[in-house]
Parts: structure tokens; C-alpha cells; sequence
């Protein structure tokens, strides 16, 4: 076990992808990172990923045969068994972690409406592993008037927190998943200051339109629809200050739009769409970052960082592995910080983050009752 000084936390992100689950491992204070142990990511039952995608293709809604209460049962049932397996495999007994982090699924994001519905059972998880676990990490914020998301620039903060990269001159980390978000820092005089907010589509179009049309998720190089493009980017999203932040089925019917176009032109367009969404959000920074690191399932796609070059010009393009980071499990690694965090009582959500009036703590702590 842990001291009060330093806590061993798990993070569990499910991701838009809709395919699995990272787990990792970090011991922390709430206020720094003071180590990054092991991690690894474990497959949904079929029946969990086929599950989130009928809900993902009707932008949120349950389809009427689809029992919701069974899906996050197994859910839930999958990420103990990730859980139990991770720890089996890295040596960990259930008194060597002092919480997890559960993020759940996020199955529906409307912040402006005061919804956000994240789906996973935190009690079942903390009794069947005998940990401590947080989970409905966004409600607070949303219920407060903030939008919810995006929650991991306090961990890009904390881990550049004396880094050579940060200075005056911005840097932006830029996590492409489902959604884009964005996160700019830059060091003032009294610390690391920060802007964040979702900055379009990410990789959920170029997915989505790839399992339509190949029925399989890849990329193709084809000719870019540029006007379709131009039309997109004049949407009230694109112009809005932050705070904002989207749900992953915002821009479903895009897809609609360009239906004639071949599968690679579609799939050109849509993933020159997503790195002019990422490069316009320029337009709300106080200055433009001169380094940019890419994070998510977006940095493995050689097109779109090909693209975000191009677009970003002078400034540089990088994965976030240029800064040693995991950018496979980076989004994981930030949900056990929330964890502590949320067990310290320390803000999760600040107003540059998410639109909330001062910052907030979150998330709920289910007690497992089988803990020694």
C-alpha cells in the first residue's frame, strides 16, 4: 500500500474506437507524476463492441432491442476481467493499488442539455476486484455548467510540468480519437497555464466510412473533396469560442453528404477534414503553438499526420512519442490521476478546460466491499 504522499493508481479508458480497453498503472501524489509502471490494452467480448456501434451509428440512442442493462453488465464484467489479468500478469495483489479509475463508456455527450451518460457499473467493478474504484468522472462538471470535457489536459500539464518543451511559446498536444481535442500550454509566471476544448472529428468518420464501405476500419489515399470541406468548416462549431465540446456522433450524417464518392476519395476527404478541423482551432488560441504532438489513434495514420504537417506549416508535427510519452496508453494514465485526485478532493475540471465557473472536483468513490 501506498503512503498518504504517494498513491499506486489503475486507469481504465474504452476509447471510440469501441474495441477495448486500456489499462496502465502510475504512482502519484495528485500533483505530479512520480512513475509510470506497466500497461497493456484487452480486448471487448464481441458482443460488447457490436453493442457500443449500433448505439455509436444511431448517435446515441439505444435501439429498441438492445438490452442497455445487459451491455453494461458485460462491460463492466470485461473490465474486471482486463483488471484481474493485468494485475496477474504484472505481479499486483489488490492491496498494491490504492484506486482505479473507470471512465466507463461514454455512449451519449450533450453538455448543453446537461447529458452526459457514460455507461459502467464502479460498484460491481470495486467489490469483484477488491479496489477502490472512481468512476463518473464528467457529471459534476456537466451538472455545473461546464461541458464535461475534454478531462485529460490536467495530465499533459502535470507531465510537461518542468519539461524543456514548455516556455512562453505555446506547445499543443492534440489527442485525435473519435473526437479531436486539443490542449495549449505555455509556462507564466506563475506556472503552466492552459486552454482545451474538442476541436472537431477525429478518427470516428474515417472509421465509420471505412466499415461502410470495405467493412473494415483502414485508410485509403484519394482525391480531397475540398469544397464539401470548405462547407463543414462554416458550421457554428467551428466558430464558437471555447468552451466546447462534441459528442462522437455530432457529424454522423456528414457521411451522408459525400455517400456517392468512392471509398478513397471519401476517406481522403474525411481525414483532410479532421486535420483542418485540428489546424482552424488556431483561431481560438491566443497564439498559434509552434510544436505539436499528437496523441490518440490519429498519430498512426500517416496520411493524417502527412496532412497535419502541411496545414500546421512552420510549425512542427510530432507524436506525443517524441516527448518519451505512451501514446497508447496516455488516456488511461490520466484517468488514475483523476482517480487520486478525485479522492484528494483536488479540481479535475477548470474553467480554460471546460467552461466551469471555478474549478471542480468529480467523479464518485464506490468502496469496495471485499477489500482486506
Amino acid at each position: 500500500m501506498a503512503t498518504a504522499a504517494r498513491m499506486r493508481a489503475i486507469g481504465l479508458m474504452s476509447g471510440t474506437s469501441m474495441d477495448g480497453i486500456d489499462v496502465a498503472v502510475i504512482e502519484t501524489d495528485g500533483h505530479r507524476i512520480l512513475s509510470l509502471g506497466q500497461y497493456k490494452t484487452y480486448k471487448y467480448k464481441q458482443l460488447v463492441t457490436d453493442g457500443l456501434r449500433r448505439i455509436a451509428v444511431l448517435g446515441g440512442s439505444v435501439p429498441p432491442d438492445l438490452d442497455l442493462v445487459a451491455l453494461e453488465r458485460q462491460l463492466t464484467d470485461d473490465h474486471v476481467e482486463a483488471v484481474k489479468s493485468f494485475m496477474e500478469e504484472f505481479g499486483y495483489a489488490p492491496a498494491d493499488i490504492d484506486i482505479i479509475g473507470f471512465h466507463g463508456h461514454t455512449i451519449y455527450h450533450n453538455p448543453a442539455a446537461g447529458i452526459t451518460t457514460q455507461i459502467g457499473d464502479g460498484q460491481h467493478l470495486a467489490n469483484a476486484t477488491g479496489i477502490d474504484v472512481v468512476y463518473q468522472l464528467r457529471i459534476n462538471d456537466v451538472k455545473n455548467g461546464g461541458q464535461g470535457a475534454p478531462l485529460v489536459p490536467v495530465y499533459h500539464a502535470a507531465l510537461l510540468e518542468g519539461a524543456n518543451e514548455i516556455s512562453e511559446n505555446p506547445v499543443a498536444i492534440l489527442n485525435i480519437g473519435g473526437v479531436s481535442n486539443i490542449t495549449c500550454l505555455w509556462r507564466a509566471h506563475d506556472g503552466i497555464e492552459v486552454v482545451a476544448f474538442d476541436t472537431g472529428p477525429g478518427n470516428a468518420l474515417i472509421d465509420d466510412w471505412a466499415l461502410r464501405h470495405t467493412g473494415k476500419p483502414c485508410d485509403y489515399n484519394g482525391t480531397i473533396d475540398t469544397p464539401f470541406i470548405e462547407r463543414v468548416l462554416q458550421k457554428p462549431y467551428f466558430r464558437r469560442s471555447p468552451p466546447k465540446s462534441l459528442d462522437r456522433g455530432e457529424f454522423l450524417k456528414l457521411i451522408d453528404e459525400i455517400e456517392t464518392h468512392s471509398p478513397a476519395d471519401g476517406a481522403a476527404t474525411l481525414t483532410y477534414l479532421t486535420a483542418s478541423a485540428c489546424a482552424a482551432a488556431r483561431e481560438h488560441l491566443p497564439t498559434p503553438p509552434v510544436r505539436w504532438f499528437v496523441t490518440g489513434g490519429g498519430r498512426s495514420n500517416p496520411t493524417l499526420m502527412k496532412y497535419l504537417q502541411n496545414l500546421l506549416t512552420p510549425a512542427t508535427v510530432d507524436s506525443v512519442e517524441r516527448l518519451n510519452w505512451r501514446g497508447d496508453s496516455l488516456e488511461a494514465e490520466a484517468f488514475a490521476l483523476l482517480a487520486v485526485r478525485s479522492k484528494l478532493g483536488l479540481p479535475i475540471t477548470f474553467p480554460k478546460t471546460t467552461g466551469a465557473k471555478v474549478p471542480l472536483t468529480g467523479g464518485i468513490l464506490c468502496r469496495s466491499n471485499t477489500r482486506s
